[in-house]
């Protein structure tokens, strides 16, 4: 029994150390001084990491403190990869994934958007040790660059952005394919008049694409334009229709946007035990 006993216990003691582990790494809560200090030492790893890899790419900074970054990047990438493990060791502990197995659980975790980001985070320094073409690792070196998009875990703001695109995912969806089939439109009018003016810079409808992108974009190049009259009128009708679509999804993300924000002001007050309605206090 006394045997039975302590591995009881041990057991308890590791569930503790476990959900205390996963209450550290998510967003701190109100009062938890803890967590609240490992979420900014964890931003300024990151703020520190991006500004690294910006500094790497200036010559005179490379010859000079080359060696302190390389040394530096170590250092992060040995932090972020203790916090990844410790993040699927703990993530049974998670609301999400409370009470399901311990390996489908982790599976399922190590899936998710932002566990993905934490392993492109650290990837590239571990790609050489599995034999990875040296050309190739030029290129993937690059992803570090994604260690910035770890903040979107720390920033609510970048939570809430995230809540308001998967709230309009599917208004977004019909924009974009509007979008697709104006610039398809627009491409394939303009080949058939300006190709015969023009046959060097508008020789097929994917190469007429490019000036369909900078017009709707509303950039405006100037390398390529048309110069035929029915080429200008219908460059200028499509320039008027792309203000129009292009104003569509900053009203459905506006509108998203207050919507997120009455909601979170009605969580608050419900926190606090006021009624989201009338505004009165609720009773005990």
């Amino acid at each position: 029994m006394a045997i039975l006993k302590t591995g009881f216990t041990g057991r308890g003691f590791s569930m503790r150390v476990r959900r205390r582990v996963w209450e550290i790494l998510e967003i701190a809560q109100p009062g938890d001084d803890q967590s609240r200090a490992f979420d900014l030492a964890i931003r300024g790893l990151i703020a520190l990491n991006v500004l690294s890899v910006i500094l790497e790419t200036v010559p005179e900074v490379e010859v000079s403190a080359g060696v302190w970054l390389r040394w530096f990047d170590l250092f992060s990438v040995l932090v972020f990869s203790v916090e990844y493990v410790l993040r699927l060791w703990s993530s049974v502990e998670g609301p999400a994934r409370r009470g399901r197995g311990a390996v489908s659980g982790r599976v399922r975790f190590a899936l998710t958007p932002l566990l993905l980001i934490d392993l492109l985070a650290i990837l590239p320094f571990y790609l050489p040790m599995a034999g990875v073409d040296l050309r190739i690792l030029r290129g993937v070196r690059l992803f570090r660059l994604f260690r910035i998009l770890k903040l979107a875990r720390y920033s609510e703001a970048l939570r809430t952005l995230g809540r308001v695109f998967a709230r309009r995912r599917a208004e977004l969806s019909l924009t974009l394919a509007l979008v697709g089939f104006l610039l398809l439109l627009a491409s394939a009018l303009m080949l058939f008049a300006e190709h015969g003016a023009q046959p060097e810079k508008f020789p097929s409808i994917p190469a007429a694409m490019w000036w369909g992108i900078v017009t709707l974009t509303t950039l405006g190049y100037g390398d390529v334009y048309p110069i035929t009259l029915v080429g200008r009128v219908l460059g200028g009708l499509f320039a008027l229709v792309a203000i129009l679509l292009f104003a569509m999804p900053t009203a459905i993300l506006g509108s998203s946007f207050m919507e997120e924000l009455e909601e979170a002001k009605k969580a608050k007050k419900n926190v606090r035990g006021i009624c989201p309605h009338c505004g009165s206090s609720l009773p005990e």
